[in-house]
């Protein structure tokens, strides 16, 4: 009998204790919220390139007036030759460590990607341990890359029509360059917008620098539909590296030369997709539906 009446004196001392913490865990006001953004690119040393990324902070800034906004790089080696400039850009993990010592409560990460590749989840990966962490933020949100749906395929899609040259006729072929994924699933999305593509004009194509298609895909497309000019655009958030090298420079393996010695006549486009607003505003609306996840 004793040993029931101790066992039972026990039990209340246990649940006297559990709710004594619970209390302590509760009490209290509940500290302020203080949200942030995080705007995460691959970014860029091209200077000509930068101005797509400001665009976007831009219009950032303008969907979000009241919100402090940061901006991160996720490659090392573009963040290491803008720091010998003497331009500092934070790591999307410094940037959130520095609001985290600052004491921002909730933050939204836009990642600044194409398609949801590999960057994209190492980039998911890391802010979600952020919101892990012991005595770390409330809660993280991340927001989906450009390409994340079919309809923003045909958002993307119209919107890149839409800047087309005025001058180009319809027997006249437009070709976009995608960074592509050869080692990821997510490279499928480049042939599925595409197909978007092909629904709305038949001489606008999709390829892409390291993924499928690529421009030896592409061409007897080209030929089939016996065009005579081509006119190349960057499938990327700036025309930086790829867009200004592999795809209009001067060299032999450039998608101009090989399109030129191929017969055709070629004009290149040098605007990233951030230099188009309404190509921004998909962007913009996948960071305003993780932002309201924001509690």
């Amino acid at each position: 009998m004793k040993t029931m009446k101790w066992m039972v004196g026990l039990l209340v001392l246990v649940g006297i204790l559990a709710l004594s913490i619970h209390s302590f865990a509760t009490h209290g006001d509940r500290p302020a919220t203080n949200k942030a953004i995080v705007l995460a690119a691959f970014g860029t040393t091209v200077p000509e390139a930068q101005k797509a990324l400001d665009h976007i902070d831009s219009l950032a800034k303008q969907a979000f007036p009241q919100v402090e906004i940061r901006w991160a790089y996720t490659s090392k080696i573009v963040r290491n030759k803008l720091a010998k400039q003497g331009k500092v850009i934070d790591s999307p993990e410094t940037a959130l460590s520095r609001l985290m010592d600052e004491g921002y409560t909730h933050v939204a990460v836009l990642p600044l990607h194409t398609i949801p590749g590999a960057e994209f989840h190492e980039l998911y990966h890391n802010v979600r341990l952020f919101g892990q962490m012991a005595g770390g933020f409330q809660q993280v949100a991340v927001a989906l890359p450009l390409l994340s749906s079919h309809q923003d395929m045909v958002q993307v899609a119209k919107a890149m029509l839409h800047h087309v040259p005025a001058q180009r006729t319809a027997d006249e072929a437009v070709v976009l360059m995608g960074h592509g994924s050869e080692h990821h699933p997510s490279d499928a999305i480049y042939p599925a917008m595409n197909q978007v593509f092909q629904e709305m004009d038949p001489n606008v194509f999709v390829g892409t620098v390291e993924g499928y298609p690529a421009i030896d895909d592409l061409l007897p497309k080209l030929r089939a539909r016996e065009v005579k000019k081509v006119y190349l655009m960057p499938l990327m958030a700036v025309a930086g590296d790829h867009a200004r090298n592999d795809m209009a420079g001067p060299d032999a393996d450039s998608w101009k030369s090989i399109l030129e010695k191929n017969g055709y006549t070629c004009e290149s486009i040098l605007q990233g997709t951030g230099e188009y607003p309404r190509v921004v505003q998909v962007w913009l609306d996948h960071l305003h539906t993780a932002y309201t996840q924001l509690q």
